[in-house]
């Protein structure tokens, strides 16, 4: 046998530090997150899937408020306390909407939920090459969701907030984008960096502002949130555009600017609360209001079978905009922003 050191040969590791451990977590959180956006499949599309990869939403949302009111509560990354940066860094990567921004106790803008983030960039079916014009900005996280699978010189995005656009600019920086950021009212688009192949809408809209059709291309595609959805409109030209609904829920902060949306309409008196409650009734009231009746719209939707989103549409023309249901020369034809 032959002799042998009694002294282990072992190396040992440098202790990890703190920064480390932090990166180590959040990077964790950050692929557990890709990883149940695909397995609940919206992230069918592998381009995109890369993009969310690549794109860690925790650098977007540094902070975010919880809570209601007055009891609204700051969580941020860099909290001294390790429990409430934990509580952060959980809130950053559940499938949720965030509030980033309040004034007076009112929410201005918000990280959108991902996985409804993830059924939006789908829809948007973008292809290589295409210009997109994102109205509000937001944090950033979705401009650079677009930066990634298109280059950031296709990519425009607006906000009415200085502050949110200088907030945005600084994330998107912080990975090494630099799409073009622009201080402005969405409702008017965009017209130094047009023509647009996409644009994607992150704000709640009334009715659809006349001035980003002439900012397309023909065949451009329009996805916004409407009422509690999400309209798909194909552009024609500067004078018309059409398109349906999809089935996805969707709920936004409502657009500020030129053509701001106006209060949701209240509970309606009489209806069954269990209807008011329904989620594609409620789609249906909100689309129709101030043009039905809450009486008749339910009539209307119960003798219909009771459709969903995707069974209403939506027309922008020179001489006005309707939604419509099932057909837009149909019987059922209402005016919007009444």
């Amino acid at each position: 046998m032959g002799a042998h050191s009694g002294h282990s040969t072992r190396t040992t590791r440098p202790p990890r530090t703190a920064e480390g451990e932090t990166r180590d977590l959040r990077d964790a959180a950050h692929a557990g997150q890709v990883q149940e956006l695909t397995a609940a499949g919206v992230l069918e599309d592998p381009a995109w899937r890369a993009a969310f990869a690549a794109v860690p939403r925790h650098v977007f949302v540094p902070y975010f408020f919880t809570g209601r009111g007055a009891g609204h509560e700051r969580l941020w990354g860099e909290d001294p306390d390790p429990a409430r940066r934990a509580r952060w860094l959980r809130g950053v990567y559940t499938d949720a909407p965030l509030a980033t921004r309040l004034r007076d106790g009112e929410l201005l803008s918000s990280s959108s939920q991902p996985s409804l983030m993830a059924k939006m960039l789908a829809a948007l079916d973008v292809r290589d090459g295409d210009d997109v014009l994102e109205i509000g900005a937001g944090t950033g996280y979705t401009a650079a969701l677009l930066c990634h699978r298109l280059g950031d010189e296709h990519v425009t995005t607006v906000d009415l907030d200085e502050e949110i656009t200088e907030s945005a600019r600084a994330h998107l920086a912080l990975l090494g984008h630099r799409p073009s950021v622009v201080t402005g009212d969405g409702a008017r688009g965009c017209p130094s960096r047009a023509p647009f192949d996409r644009i994607l809408v992150t704000c709640m809209l009334p009715l659809v502002p006349h001035a980003w059709l002439g900012q397309c291309r023909r065949g451009a595609r329009i996805l916004a949130p409407l009422s509690t959805g999400l309209i798909a409109l194909r552009v024609q030209d500067a004078d018309f555009a059409e398109g349906r609904f999809l089935h996805t829920p969707a709920y936004f902060v409502p657009l500020r600017g030129a053509t701001a949306a106006p209060a949701a309409p209240g509970l309606p008196y009489g209806l069954p609360y269990e209807l008011v409650e329904n989620d594609r009734f409620q789609f249906m009231l909100v689309l129709t209001a101030g043009a039905l009746h809450p009486r008749e719209a339910l009539d209307l939707w119960r003798g219909e079978g009771r459709p969903g989103r995707e069974r209403f549409g939506v027309t922008v023309s020179a001489e006005g905009q309707w939604s419509w249901l099932d057909d837009p020369q149909g019987p059922y034809v209402w005016p919007l922003g009444e």
